[in-house]
């Protein structure tokens, strides 16, 4: 579960552009912005060490301090990373109240997999939803939500319904339409199959031209 003790300092900044925003990054430092609850949109920068390891909990309520002021619980809402090197380059934190239910997205993380007798007989095992949209209290968020498919068999679907959410988490996904995984038989093996048949064929043919071929290179020796 989340908790309030990940402390975040960062420093407070006005809308200065791409350019600076830039030239922050180069520094080290990860620009973002800070709205929701009661109070104006509030633009930082953060120290971007710091905030790797504060955002390492999906899901973690922060206090947040601004230039050293009283501190503020906030969550992530969004997080935009390098599509090259993966470096988190700006972030949208959300300003909550403890006792108030959030809506959040975490990630749902599948167990037992390599163990489900389907896999065993080369069934292919495909995880179709990897994210969940839940409600709760900031503070009862879980970093994840695990679900268990150790006893899956070839053309087993598993639906979100099988999933029991934790203490104080709703989910908010449609239980008997949100497909969560998939075990389907081994497909090399069925294309294998296919190419053999397709070979079998061919030679087949192949050798009843030559026959007839045969047959008629005799029959006109014959004649002769």
């Amino acid at each position: 579960m989340a908790s309030t003790t990940t402390k975040l300092n960062v420093n407070s900044r006005g809308a200065e552009g791409s350019r600076a925003a830039r030239r922050l990054r180069r520094s080290g430092r990860v620009p973002g912005v800070l709205y929701g609850g009661k109070g104006e949109s509030q633009g930082f920068d953060a120290d971007a060490r710091e905030l790797r390891l504060a955002l390492a909990g999906s899901g973690a309520v922060l206090d947040l301090s601004i230039d050293g002021g009283k501190a503020t619980p906030v969550v992530l809402k969004e997080a935009q990373r390098d599509p090259v090197r993966g470096q988190t380059v700006h972030v949208d934190l959300l300003r909550v109240r403890l006792d108030e239910a959030i809506h959040a997205v975490v990630p749902l993380e599948l167990t037992g997999v390599d163990d489900a007798p389907g896999v065993k007989q080369g069934g292919v095992l495909e995880q179709i939803t990897r994210e969940l949209n839940v409600e709760a209290l900031p503070t009862a968020i879980p970093e994840s939500i695990v679900h268990a498919v150790g006893e899956m068999e070839i053309g087993e679907t598993i639906l979100l319904s099988a999933v029991t959410a934790p203490d104080g988490v709703t989910l908010l996904d449609p239980l008997e339409d949100t497909v969560l995984a998939t075990l389907s038989p081994p497909k090399l093996q069925a294309e294998t199959a296919e190419e053999i048949e397709a070979e079998t064929e061919l030679v087949g043919e192949e050798a009843a031209q030559g026959e007839a071929a045969g047959a008629d290179s005799e029959g006109s020796s014959g004649e002769e």
